[in-house]
């Protein structure tokens, strides 16, 4: 089986270190890919991967990332785009303008900027490969005070489908996997509430909160799913089934 070169964005935390070391237990080549360069530093090698440093929201730092991984490594087979942030919470009326700003730079901004430029390298080397987005359910169900956030995931899906139309002639496959939400530093200090966390979990049909490891399966599973673009897959416990 072909050793895959995977770029993982965020993968320094959360999800994306998960993710990044679910593929190289596939036997994959994983970069992982990180504003944080330190980071991306200590956790490539802890776990056996190479780093980036990578700002997905500035076109100059994706170009340089992009190409500096092709030049190390070679082609890139799969993008998982994974880094983003919430940025802050509040209603709409009420919400920063710079919180907006920020979350529509990395979310929106930052995966488009991703899949601009790796769809493009892709198809230059004439790699029949795949992008997995990471958005959320919340792009189709609305939570009071994450409207901001939620609106970036709804356009992750759109890009989504839009991509995976455009890119198939050339055998690029772009599919999303849309978590509820999701255990990791991001969400700590909502889940350090017992009040907030049990209000949610309410509304979940399995019970409880996903792990970071009931994620990582969906993304492997479409990076690999040959005959599977466009979809955006939800991985919520049954939260939109409410």
């Amino acid at each position: 089986m072909k050793t895959r070169i995977v770029v993982v964005t965020g993968g320094a935390s959360g999800i994306g270190r998960s993710v990044a070391e679910a593929f190289l237990g596939e036997g994959d080549r994983v970069v992982v890919a990180d504003v944080d360069v330190r980071a991306a530093h200590d956790v490539a090698r802890e776990i056996g991967a190479e780093h980036v440093e990578l700002d997905i929201s500035d076109p100059a730092s994706v170009d340089s990332a992009v190409s500096l991984v092709a030049d190390r490594f070679g082609p890139v087979d799969v993008l998982v785009n994974n880094a983003g942030l919430a940025g802050g919470g509040g209603l709409l009326t009420d919400l920063d303008v710079d919180v907006f700003d920020r979350c529509v730079r990395v979310n929106f901004r930052g995966t488009f900027l991703m899949t601009r430029a790796i769809g493009a390298h892709m198809v230059a080397a004439g790699t029949r490969g795949a992008i997995v987005n990471v958005s959320s359910i919340g792009g189709r169900q609305p939570t009071p005070g994450l409207g901001h956030y939620e609106a970036t995931k709804a356009a992750v899906d759109a890009l989504t489908r839009s991509a995976a139309l455009e890119l198939a002639p050339h055998g690029i496959r772009v599919n999303a996997v849309a978590p509820g939400p999701v255990l990791t530093p991001m969400t700590a200090g909502f889940a350090a509430d017992a009040a907030a966390r049990a209000a949610w979990e309410s509304r979940i049909p399995l019970g409880r909160i996903a792990e970071v490891g009931d994620v990582v399966p969906a993304v492997v599973f479409l990076a690999g799913a040959a005959h599977i673009t466009g979809v955006s897959l939800a991985v919520d416990g049954g939260q939109l089934l409410t």
